[in-house]
């Protein structure tokens, strides 16, 4: 078989595929025009279950946070964060435990924050998982990940003891303390040498600096017995300082946010759009009741034959 031959089968599998969708549904219409008041009948009752599974008590949201790792990889909080995704191997005096167990948060996941201008800042979540860790243009931060759970509106209020357990268990875990433990050891050292440097470019601004003057018109300092020649001049390396200083605040504010293996940068938001809102529900329980009503209408319409087919 050739290309071509292998394009023509899946073209006539195509058309045969629409053309039986074709009269699946004009018999679908028949059937919805000869028994309409059983079609109608099942609509009502889809609108009506699509209402209350929508009401405004019961909506389910979606509610995010950035989480900043300090020391700990990504692969060890994903060990960490797997028994949330599951429910399942979680320790048995674990604080989310409760949570879990009654159904309250559900469907804990994770998406990778990138940094698009290779700059350190993060400056978007992939929620669509498109980016990949080989891209060197919108790169995978390593410290950061965009944490995401699950929640129906009555149960808003319960939103800060979710957080508070959630960060509980996962600071809890082994391999992430020992992490946490090298890691601020380093930055100890990192913000110490930082302010070490920053003193000196400080104190290189109070020393007179000595320049080569005209021959013409020399000039000449004595100071202690010694004779200086040129102009003397004050230095104040601006480039230097400000350089410094933003490794200066960059330390300082990292230090300042490791409190614990894991932090979050934000409190838990939540997702402005609800997943069963109640046009995408009425809609979606349409759908389902017009199949629902095609199919009682089928077996009402095949009955002689079905009890025949029983009698046998």
């Amino acid at each position: 078989m050739t290309f071509i031959d292998l394009c023509v089968a899946i073209g006539r599998s195509f058309g045969r595929g629409c053309k039986a969708l074709g009269c699946l549904l004009a018999h679908m219409t028949r059937l919805t025009f000869r028994y309409w008041w059983v079609v109608i009948t099942l609509l009502v009752l889809a609108v009506a279950a699509a209402l209350y599974y929508s009401r405004s008590e019961n909506q389910i949201y979606r509610l995010n946070a950035v989480a900043l790792l300090n020391g700990p990889s990504i692969q060890q909080f994903e060990q960490a964060y797997a028994p949330l995704r599951t429910g399942r191997l979680l320790p048995a005096d674990a604080a989310i435990n409760p949570f879990l167990a009654d159904k309250v948060a559900k469907r804990f996941t994770t998406y990778r924050v990138v940094d698009g201008l290779g700059d350190g800042v993060a400056d978007y979540i992939d929620f669509r998982h498109k980016s990949r860790p080989t891209d060197t243009i919108n790169v995978q931060m390593q410290d950061r990940l965009c944490l995401q759970f699950r929640l129906k509106a009555r149960d808003f209020h319960q939103v800060p003891q979710i957080e508070q357990a959630l960060l509980e268990y996962l600071n809890s875990n082994e391999a992430m303390q020992q992490s946490y433990a090298t890691y601020i050891t380093n930055l100890r050292e990192e913000v110490a040498f930082n302010h070490r440097q920053a003193q000196k470019l400080d104190s290189l601004t109070s020393a007179y600096y000595f320049y080569a003057s005209s021959p013409a018109q020399p000039a000449n300092y004595n100071g202690n017995g010694v004779n200086f020649y040129g102009d003397r001049k004050v230095r104040l390396f601006l480039e230097e300082i400000y350089e410094q200083q933003k490794h200066l605040q960059l330390g300082d504010y990292r230090m300042q946010l490791a409190t614990a293996p894991v932090v979050l940068e934000n409190h838990f938001a939540v997702y402005s759009r609800p997943l069963n809102g109640r046009l995408l529900c009425v809609l979606v329980f349409l759908l389902i009741g017009w199949i629902a009503g095609c199919g009682v209408a089928e077996l009402i319409d095949q009955r002689k034959a079905i009890c025949a087919w029983l009698k046998r």
